[in-house]
This record gives structure tokens, C-alpha cells and sequence, in this order.
């Protein structure tokens, strides 16, 4: 991944190129952003920039040894760390991220602006959460103990530090705060504030800025097809909520919360909360009269002008905070029928 081609956020690329070319290279970093927005081709860039050869004209060349190896992720001295569990595609009792290594660099080499549930489903563990526990901040340990099989950086890119436990964060701090020389750690989020504050409190941050509309129907183009399924699935099922909510017709509304529950996967209930949440600021932001930033598609257009107008004022800040509320719940294993029940009833007395 070269810094050309990011799509958008000029600015933090500037901000790590400078950075790499002053030689003021932080040893811990966080990039937070909103999830799908760059902050993984931006730490690959980075990395890649960092350990070019022949860098030329702001960029890396693409072509030496280095690059070509971070083209395809398999650099010797570049690790991966992101949250996993037992499933069907790894046989290890105590499963790490090196357990799914094939299946992160496919689907980051497919659309590296992929979310979580994306991860979740690549690695088979949909019906799962996700963690970085004591094994995984071992195996990177044992990575980091090992001479670097070539003469630049070593680095660690963590995909969401805020699943990570305290005793494994505990075991990483040290190495973190103090890492050897040519060493450096890159952490995403999407939670900067659930991340822990002693790793939080060691990283230099960078704020990944939202993509404007251009860029994110640019961003969807390489999704997958079934990507993009998912998404007309998601939109469909809250189209027909909120015009059963907004007919006051409960029993309708509540079937509508019946179809959501029977997502077939936790992560996927929790992908519809954060489609849905999306939606609900949409619907906000026209109310406030800034169509002009509600990001909305032309054909959706009628759809979200007529729920404004049907929704009361303080109907988007009180759904928002329920759905926010399910999916926080839904990670702790709670009911899902009873948790969307009890939302299209909130929304339902607050339309």
C-alpha cells in the first residue's frame, strides 16, 4: 500500500510521511477513526514508506524487495494483531492472530476499508466476540524477541488495542513504552476511549478523519459484491421499521424487530446497530437542515426527507442512545429478541 493510494485524508498522510522523513518516528501510535474510514491502509503505507528502499517524490517505490513483500503483507518483520476466537477455520486450542494470518491478509488485500463484522465472518467466528488475550501478547513477545530479517523498522499493527484484556496488556507494556530500537506498535481503533488507559497513555495519536461522500462511494466500489447485499439487507430492514413506526403500527414495528433479532450472528445484530445508528443521524442532520453532510444517497433521498418530517425532534437523540445501549448489550450475551422488543418499543413512544 503506497500513500497514493489512500483515498482521502491527505492531511494524516502529510502529518506520517513527515514524520518518516525527519526521522521522528514514534515508537507507539494510535490512529483513531470512524470504522471503515483508512486508519489500516494508513498504517500500511506508513509501514511500507518507512522500510522502501528507494523512496522518491513523497512516497515509496513500490517496487524493491520491501514493498513488493508489504504489497502482498507477508514482510518478515511486520506482524499483525487483531481480535479472534475458536471457530471451524483453526484447529488451535488457544487460537492467535498468526492462527488466521491467510484469512486477514485475504480479506485485507481484498478491501482494506473492511469493518469488523467483516473481519468476524473471514475468520468464521461470527457468532463470537472477539479478543487479544494473554496467548496472543506471548506470541508477539516471542515475534519481537527475534533479530528483523531485514535493516528497517519492525512493526506491530493492532486491529482494535479495545478488545485487548488487562493481563495481556499488562504483558505488553513494558515492550510498548520501551521497544527495541526500530521497533514500533499501531494501534486502530474505533473506541479510543475503551481502549486501556495504559496503553493509551504511550501512543502518540492521529485522528483519521471521516471520508467526504466522493470518497466513500469510492470506498464501497471495492467492496464485494455480498458487501454490498449485506447493505441493501440492512437498508431494507430499517426502511420497513421506520415506516411501520412512523404509521403507528406497533405490531408491524414489532415484527420489523423480530426479522433484526434473527440475524444470524451476534456481530451481525451488532453491524445492524451501527447501520442503524448511521441512519438515525441522517434523519438528524436533515432535520437540522445540513442535508449537505447527512451523506445520503440520491435514491434514498424521498425515503430520509420523509422520515424527518414524520419524526419528532427529540426522537434521533433518544434512538441513538438506545441502539447504542443494544449493542453494548448484545456483547454481553443478552437476549437479542427481548433487547429489539424493547428498542421498536422506545422508538415507538418516542416517534
Amino acid at each position: 500500500m503506497r500513500f497514493a493510494d489512500i483515498i482521502g485524508n491527505k492531511v494524516a498522510s502529510d502529518a506520517l510521511r513527515s514524520m518518516a522523513d525527519s526521522g521522528r518516528v514514534a515508537h507507539a501510535m494510535l490512529f483513531y477513526e470512524n470504522e471503515g474510514c483508512g486508519a489500516l491502509p494508513l498504517a500500511l503505507a506508513y509501514v511500507q514508506y518507512l522500510n522502501c528502499r528507494n523512496p522518491h517524490d513523497g512516497d515509496s517505490c513500490g517496487e524493491c524487495p520491501s514493498c513488493r513483500q508489504m504489497a502482498k503483507l507477508i514482510h518478515p518483520d511486520v506482524h499483525f494483531v487483531f481480535p479472534v476466537n475458536k471457530g471451524p477455520k483453526s484447529s488451535d486450542d488457544k487460537p492467535v492472530s498468526e492462527s488466521y494470518i491467510k484469512y486477514w491478509r485475504e480479506l485485507a488485500l481484498a478491501n482494506p476499508y473492511f469493518v469488523e463484522a467483516d473481519l468476524q465472518k473471514a475468520i468464521g467466528i461470527e457468532s463470537k466476540s472477539g479478543l487479544i488475550a494473554v496467548p496472543e501478547a506471548k506470541s508477539i513477545l516471542s515475534k519481537l524477541s527475534l533479530t528483523a530479517v531485514s535493516d528497517g523498522y519492525k512493526a506491530v499493527i493492532f486491529y482494535l488495542p479495545e478488545k485487548m484484556n488487562q493481563e495481556a496488556a499488562n504483558r505488553l507494556l513494558k515492550m510498548v513504552e520501551e521497544p527495541p530500537v526500530k521497533t514500533i506498535f499501531l494501534f486502530i481503533t474505533h473506541a479510543p476511549e475503551k481502549v486501556l488507559q495504559t496503553i493509551f497513555s504511550r501512543c502518540q495519536s492521529l485522528r483519521v478523519l471521516p471520508l467526504s461522500k466522493e470518497e466513500k462511494e469510492a470506498v464501497r466500489a471495492m467492496a464485494p459484491e455480498e458487501d454490498r447485499e449485506e447493505y441493501e439487507n440492512f437498508m431494507g430492514l430499517f426502511t420497513d421499521l421506520m415506516k411501520a413506526l412512523t404509521a403507528r403500527d406497533l405490531l408491524a414495528a414489532l415484527e420489523g424487530g423480530e426479522q433484526i433479532a434473527s440475524l444470524d450472528s451476534r456481530e451481525k445484530q451488532k453491524a445492524f446497530c451501527t447501520f442503524a445508528g448511521g441512519c438515525i443521524r441522517k434523519i438528524f442532520m436533515l432535520q437540522q437542515k445540513l442535508p449537505q453532510i447527512a451523506d445520503i444517497h440520491p435514491e434514498e433521498e424521498a425515503f430520509y426527507a420523509e422520515m424527518a418530517s414524520k419524526c419528532g425532534r427529540k426522537f434521533c437523540s433518544k434512538t441513538i442512545s438506545n441502539i447504542e445501549k443494544v449493542a453494548y448489550m448484545i456483547d454481553r450475551n443478552v437476549n437479542s429478541k427481548i433487547l429489539f422488543c424493547d428498542l421498536v418499543n422506545r422508538m415507538f413512544f418516542s416517534i
